[in-house]
């Protein structure tokens, strides 16, 4: 696969369909590769005519790891805000979205169509307040602001994914597995297709260090409710019923905060993408990229 130079480290992308047609740049959230955006969901985008780009987030898959940072110290982290100011962190969301916004450069692209989920929501909606003349669209998926007047996670899924995962392959892919029943919400579970995605994702690039510094680059900007209401591009937001990460009270603020941004609830939908909502997910967008003669 080919790497852009950005930011003065490597992001590594693929594209999927025809160069000449609407690009599409896939953002993907917390520790997820680019693996997240299924070979089925990229075909299904690129069958409607659009050029689409997923890549990894520095510091997983196989783009640039930040080894040198160390570990964030979330308790300094957590006593920083307390005391009203911005913690240091290795990196910040917002340098995530330059990162995205130097894939586009590297293809060459002036405009694309943007769709992020969870933090690649945050991400994405970072983009579009910060690099306005870039979208095309707007697409948020399973996301938040980072509000802290927002219903938190569930303490019990919060258990679950922040325990410790065993490193050894088999088991790491079996505990991963587990995990991933607990985020699919009402749709019958694929655990053959959850044990293939996981078994990929270990094989291509074991990382957890990455994740940590994922985590702590979404204390900064923080919450990015504020800003959000600028955001002009036409923006759709979905977000899944039973969503136990971010609850569905995070999809409706995005919605309501972005000025003529509509809402698509998916009933069942948890955090996660079951086959079945991948193509409510797939037209929304479509009928969302269309607008304005998109």
């Amino acid at each position: 696969m080919p790497k852009a130079n950005v930011n003065n480290i490597e992001i590594e992308y693929e594209t999927i369909g025809d160069p000449t047609s609407k690009p599409l740049l896939l953002i993907a959230g917390l520790g997820s590769q680019l693996l997240a955006w299924s070979d089925e969901m990229c075909e299904n985008f690129a069958n409607h005519g659009f050029f689409v780009i997923r890549f990894d987030n520095r510091d997983i898959g196989l783009s640039t790891k930040f080894e040198d940072a160390g570990i964030p110290n979330f308790v300094e982290i957590n006593a920083t805000y307390t005391r009203g100011e911005l913690p240091e962190v290795p990196y910040t969301l917002e340098d995530m979205a330059g990162d995205a916004v130097g894939v586009l450069d590297a293809l060459n692209i002036d405009k694309a169509h943007i769709c992020g989920a969870s933090m690649g929501g945050m991400i994405a909606q970072i983009i579009a307040y910060r690099h306005p003349s870039r979208l095309l669209s707007l697409t948020v998926i399973m996301s938040t602001t980072g509000n802290p007047e927002l219903p938190p996670s569930k303490p019990e899924i919060l258990m679950h994914f922040f325990a410790p995962v065993p490193s050894e392959r088999e088991a790491y892919i079996e505990e991963m597995v587990k995990r991933d029943s607990l985020i699919n919400g009402t749709f019958p579970y694929d655990e053959d297709k959850s044990r293939e995605y996981r078994t990929s994702e270990y094989d291509r690039s074991y990382y957890p260090q990455g994740i940590t510094r994922q985590l702590a680059a979404m204390a900064v900007p923080g919450n990015i409710k504020p800003y959000i209401s600028t955001i002009m591009a036409p923006t759709v937001v979905i977000h899944g019923s039973e969503d136990p990460f971010n609850l569905i009270e995070a999809g409706k603020e995005i919605a309501t905060t972005i000025p003529g941004a509509e809402l698509l609830i998916l009933d069942g939908m948890g955090h996660s993408f079951p086959r079945e909502v991948i193509p409510h997910i797939v037209n929304a967008f479509v009928a969302n990229s269309n607008k304005n003669g998109n």
